[in-house]
C-alpha cells in the first residue's frame, strides 16, 4: 500500500505560500520597495504598467548583491536580515521572513540586475515560475533593478479575480504612500504607464505629506510630540474641521514600519472626542519609536500587525499626547471666564451717581368713573395702544402685521397645508392619514433623478462663473478625474485641466450654488473606498448620487411654507418616492386609526 502523504514540490509550495504573501500587484510593490529601503538606497524608482498586472519594476541605488546572493535570494526562507531565532526579538529591517522573492518568482516572470560597489559588472537573472531560465552578466549602475512581469500568469483563477485597473492602482498608491511616508529622507519616483505620478525629493515629514496629498495639507496639520521612557511619539494630527467619513488619513508607524492597530486608533479617537461630527474619522500621521525587543511583528506575512509588550501604557501616552497637542493649538473647546461686555457699565456713566427714579401719579384718575362718550358696558382704552382693535376698528391685514407668526415651543412651523417639524421633517396631513417626510432624503431623491436624467439625456445647463475657480489636485484626485470628467461636463461643469495638476472651473450647473462648487468637485474626486460603489455602478449613477448628497438640504435647516410646498411638489413628481438614492426610507405614514388608538 502506497503512502498517502507526500512532500509537495518546491514550486507548488511556493505557489501556495504566494497566496498569503502576494495577494495583488500592490503586495509586490510593498515587498520590493521595502527591500530597496533595507538595501540602504537613497534614490528609488517605481515603474508599473496596467496597475501592476503587466509590470512592476523597482530600481534603487542601494548596496546590491553578489552573484551567489542573487541565486539564494529567490530560495524560500533565504534572508540576510536574521541569522538566529533571537534576532526576531530585535528586528530593525522591513523584511526578514525570506518569503517575498520566492513567492513572487513562483507566480510571475522575474528579471533582476544587481551590482555592488566593488563589482565591475552587474549580474542578471531571469526566473519564470520558480525556474531559472537565464543567467548572465551585464553593465548596470550600482544597485538593484527587479522587474516583475505577467503577475499570476500560471494561476488564471487569481488573475481573473483581480479588480479593475483603477482599483488596483489605488491599492498600489496606498502601499506607495505607506513606504514613502516612513522615509522622507529617501527620494522616490513613481511612473504609471509612462506618466509621472510622484516626484518626491528628500524633505521633512510635513513637506512629504504635502507632496503626496496636496499643498493645502500644510495648514491642516497639528504637530504631535511626546518623549517618554516607553516610547517616543512624533508626527501630526489632522484638524477636526478636515476630518472625513472615509478611511485613508490614518497612518501609524512603529520604528518606521507601517502598522494597523485598532487599539491605538481608539486612543486617538478618544482624544478627538467631542470635536468630530458623528461617523467622522480622525486623521493622523503618527510615528512611534519603541524598543524593538518590546514588540512582536512576526504575526502575519504582511507584517502590518504588531503586538506591544505594554499596550495599555502606550494607549494612555498616545491619547494624552494627541489631546495635549489639540489643546496647545486651541483646537479643544476652552472655558471662557471673561466678563460679558453687555454687563459692563459704559464709560460715559462711570463717574455719574445713581438717581432715584421719579414716580408720577395722576391724582384725577378714577377707575370707577364712566366715560360719557362711550357705552356703559365698555371701558375706555383710547390712551393705551396695546388694545387697538378690540372694538373691531382695525383691519385683519393690520392684525397680521402687528402679530408676526412664530415657531411654537415644540419646533413646529404651521401652514394651511404642510408644516415643518423639528426643522427636519415635513408633515403633510391628508384625509385619512398623515405623511411624515424626511426633508433631506426627499431632496436627495429629487436631485438624484434630476442629475441622472441630465447625464443620460445630455441636457445639462451650464452657468458661466464670473470669476473662475482653481483647484489643486493630488494624484488620487487626478486619477479619479479621468473617470468622471465626461459626466461632469454633461451636467454643466466647464472644466480645464492645466499643468501642475491644476483644475480650472469656469462654469457650473445652474442649480449648483457657487459656494458649494469646490466642495462638490472635491467630494467627487476624493472617493477613496477601494472596493466601493465606483466598481459596481456606472460613473453617471455615482456622479448623480454624489452630487445629490452634496447639494441636498441639510437636516436642521428651517424652510418656509413656500419652500416646503415646492419640495413636496418636486418629490411627488419623482419616479421613485419610497427610498432615497442610498436605499433609505424617505417617509412614514401615520394612519387616523393609529392616532385614535393612542388617544383612547
Amino acid at each position: 500500500m502506497s503512502a498517502k502523504i507526500s512532500l509537495l514540490p518546491d514550486h507548488v509550495a511556493n505557489q501556495i505560500a504566494a497566496g498569503e504573501v502576494i495577494q495583488r500587484p500592490a503586495s509586490v510593490v510593498k515587498e520590493l520597495l521595502e527591500n530597496a529601503v533595507d538595501a540602504k538606497a537613497r534614490n528609488i524608482q517605481l515603474i508599473i504598467k496596467n496597475a501592476g498586472k503587466t509590470l512592476v519594476q523597482v530600481i534603487d541605488d542601494g548596496e546590491g548583491m553578489k552573484n551567489t546572493d542573487l541565486l539564494l535570494a529567490f530560495e524560500r526562507h533565504a534572508t540576510s536580515k536574521i541569522n538566529i531565532a533571537e534576532d526576531l526579538f530585535g528586528l530593525t529591517t522591513k523584511g526578514f521572513r525570506g518569503e517575498a522573492l520566492a513567492s513572487i518568482a513562483a507566480i510571475a516572470h522575474v528579471e533582476t540586475h544587481t551590482r555592488t560597489n566593488k563589482d565591475e559588472v552587474s549580474h542578471s537573472l531571469k526566473i519564470e515560475g520558480s525556474k531559472v531560465v537565464d543567467q548572465s552578466i551585464s553593465t548596470q549602475p550600482q544597485g538593484t533593478s527587479i522587474a516583475v512581469k505577467s503577475l499570476f500568469y500560471n494561476i488564471p483563477a487569481r488573475r481573473n479575480f483581480l479588480k479593475s485597473d483603477q482599483v488596483e492602482l489605488r491599492h498600489v498608491i496606498d502601499e506607495f504612500h505607506r513606504v514613502v511616508l516612513a522615509h522622507p529622507e529617501i527620494k522616490f519616483l513613481f511612473f504609471n504607464n509612462g506618466n509621472e505620478l510622484f516626484d518626491l525629493p528628500v524633505s521633512g515629514l510635513k513637506q512629504r505629506i504635502s507632496g503626496i496629498f496636496g499643498t493645502k495639507w500644510g495648514t491642516q496639520l497639528i504637530p504631535v510630540e511626546e518623549n517618554t521612557s516607553l516610547a517616543d511619539i512624533k508626527g501630526f494630527a489632522v484638524k477636526p474641521d478636515f476630518a472625513k467619513k472615509t478611511r485613508g488619513q490614518q497612518f501609524f508607524f512603529v520604528n518606521d514600519r507601517f502598522i494597523k492597530s485598532p487599539f491605538l486608533h481608539h486612543a486617538v479617537s478618544t482624544a478627538f472626542e467631542g470635536l468630530l461630527r458623528p461617523r467622522y474619522q480622525p486623521g493622523y500621521f503618527l510615528y512611534l519609536r519603541v524598543d524593538p525587543k518590546s514588540i512582536d511583528i512576526n504575526i502575519h506575512p504582511t507584517k502590518t500587525e504588531v503586538n506591544f509588550e505594554e499596550e495599555q501604557n502606550l494607549y494612555a501616552i498616545l491619547r494624552a499626547a494627541v489631546k495635549h497637542s489639540l489643546g496647545i493649538f486651541q483646537v479643544m473647546p476652552t472655558l471662557d471666564f471673561e466678563k460679558n461686555s453687555f454687563l459692563e457699565v459704559p464709560y460715559a456713566f462711570k463717574d455719574k451717581l445713581g438717581v432715584t427714579p421719579h414716580i408720577e401719579v395722576d391724582s384725577n384718575f378714577n377707575p370707577f368713573k364712566n366715560d360719557p362718550n362711550s357705552n356703559s358696558s365698555s371701558l375706555s382704552f383710547k390712551n393705551d395702544t396695546q388694545y387697538l382693535g378690540l372694538n373691531g376698528e382695525i383691519k385683519q391685514k393690520e392684525i397680521s402685521s402687528l402679530n408676526p407668526s412664530q415657531e411654537s415651543l415644540m419646533g413646529i412651523s404651521q401652514s394651511p397645508r404642510v408644516f415643518q417639524l423639528f426643522s427636519k421633517y415635513i408633515v403633510c396631513p391628508l384625509k385619512s392619514h398623515m405623511l411624515i417626510i424626511d426633508q433631506r432624503r426627499a431632496h436627495e431623491r429629487v436631485l438624484y433623478e434630476r442629475f441622472l436624467n441630465a447625464i443620460t439625456n445630455k441636457r445639462g445647463i451650464s452657468q458661466q462663473l464670473l470669476f473662475p475657480m482653481k483647484l489643486k489636485l493630488n494624484v488620487q484626485q487626478l486619477n479619479q478625474f479621468q473617470y468622471v470628467k465626461v459626466a461632469l461636463e454633461i451636467l454643466g461643469f466647464q472644466l480645464i485641466l492645466k499643468k501642475k495638476k491644476t483644475l480650472v472651473i469656469r462654469g457650473a450647473p445652474d442649480h449648483c450654488p457657487a459656494s458649494k462648487i469646490e466642495g462638490v468637485i472635491e467630494t467627487l474626486l476624493s472617493e477613496h473606498e477601494a472596493e466601493s460603489s465606483w466598481e459596481h455602478f456606472s460613473h453617471a449613477d455615482q456622479v448623480a448620487k454624489t452630487m445629490a448628497k452634496s447639494l441636498a438640504i441639510k437636516s436642521g435647516t428651517h424652510m418656509n411654507v413656500k419652500e416646503q410646498q415646492v419640495l413636496l411638489d418636486d418629490f411627488f413628481g419623482c419616479k421613485e418616492t419610497s427610498v432615497s438614492p442610498f436605499n433609505r426610507q424617505i417617509f412614514i405614514t401615520l394612519e387616523k386609526k393609529e392616532i385614535e388608538q393612542k388617544l383612547n
